[in-house]
């Protein structure tokens, strides 16, 4: 019959009406979805998206601190391991700098994120975060720096830090240690993230679309663990391959498969802040757009100083122009209202009904 539901889309109603499918019902909506599908669930999830945050998309100014990291994860450009890279850490100053930059153009959410780096010790961060909230009150600054321990993430926070990111890239422990080496354990990465939300940080989590070795049972898992930790924030991007790390040979992931999973998610975390990636727009032109249109509501373009932002190259051909850098803030606002949204540049924090 002409306009008939789908069995995939019963499932994505389900997700809609806020019941969480059964495992074996979410691997066949990921596995056998079709382009009908696809635009009914990006139509449940704009409609969603809307339901609590409006046509608002939220502008957060990040700067890339530091691209020194002492983990060797196997997908990364800026592991230990890789020699070719040339090494940088911004001085404080050149943080503050950045700052006041991104709060001259009008952004009042700082993103700082690096490898983890011992130099950035508890005390220097605390510094760095005091000192930035000092002279933006009015200003939300998030962390991503890894795994640390408990008494770090709380000395951050009680510094003023309001939120953490820190990807659990997946939830399926043979997974993860196919992409990490043997000193990292999924174990360890779910209890930051458990500590992270105890404290209070707004605490994100997320994973890589397409990575290696993934498999459909592996999303499901992710899925699964993201209803369960109920993150604040969710970043979902397709994985893309560097050519200095033991998966450069491995395809990438496409922008088809990260869209059909930010609208699942949109649908099962209604409240949840969701970034189109950087990756996202890296991997396709408009692909930031699209992210938009299929539930995102958050950008976060590039504050780094020029020199720094070709030397934080998680992957290959990373974009940090145009689109992807603040001081572009009329091209990203042109960008935003062409998929028929409003940027906010406020602190745009997660809103929880």
């Amino acid at each position: 019959m002409p306009g008939q539901k789908t069995s995939q889309m019963l499932i994505i109603d389900k997700l809609y009406k806020g019941q969480m499918p059964g495992k074996e019902e979410l691997l066949k909506l990921l596995t056998s979805h079709g382009s009908e599908d696809e635009e009914y669930l990006f139509k449940l999830a704009r409609k969603v998206r809307e339901r609590t945050y409006g046509k608002a998309v939220y502008i957060r100014g990040l700067v890339e601190f530091t691209n020194y990291c002492r983990n060797n994860c196997y997908y990364c450009g800026i592991r230990r391991s890789n020699s070719n890279i040339c090494r940088y850490r911004l001085s404080d100053k050149e943080i503050y700098n950045c700052c006041d930059e991104g709060y001259g153009l009008g952004l009042r959410t700082f993103v700082l994120q690096g490898g983890e780096d011992a130099y950035f010790t508890r005390e220097r961060l605390c510094t760095i975060i005091e000192n930035i909230k000092k002279k933006h009150p009015d200003c939300a600054v998030t962390l991503s720096v890894g795994e640390r321990d408990y008494k770090d993430y709380l000395a951050w926070y009680e510094s003023g830090a309001d939120r953490y990111l820190l990807r659990h890239e997946t939830a399926m422990e043979w997974h993860y240690n196919k992409l990490h080496p043997a000193e990292m354990s999924l174990s360890h990465r779910k209890e930051c993230l458990f500590m992270l939300k105890e404290i209070g940080y707004q605490t994100g989590a997320g994973f890589m679309a397409g990575s290696p070795y993934q498999t459909p049972e592996c999303i499901v898992e992710d899925l699964y663990f993201l209803h369960g930790l109920k993150p604040h924030m969710a970043g979902i991007g397709p994985f893309i391959s560097q050519k200095d790390t033991p998966f450069a040979s491995q395809n990438n992931g496409t922008l088809k498969q990260t869209l059909f999973l930010l609208g699942i998610v949109r649908l099962m975390l209604p409240d949840v802040l969701l970034p189109a990636t950087t990756a996202l727009g890296t991997i396709a032109p408009d692909g930031r757009k699209k992210g938009l249109l299929a539930g995102a509501n958050v950008l976060m373009p590039n504050l780094s100083p020029v020199y720094a932002r070709d030397k934080y190259n998680l992957y290959d051909n990373k974009a940090s122009a145009g689109e992807e850098s603040a001081q572009c803030i009329n091209l990203i606002k042109k960008c935003i209202e062409s998929a028929g949204y409003i940027m906010d540049l406020g602190c745009g924090d997660c809103i929880v009904k």
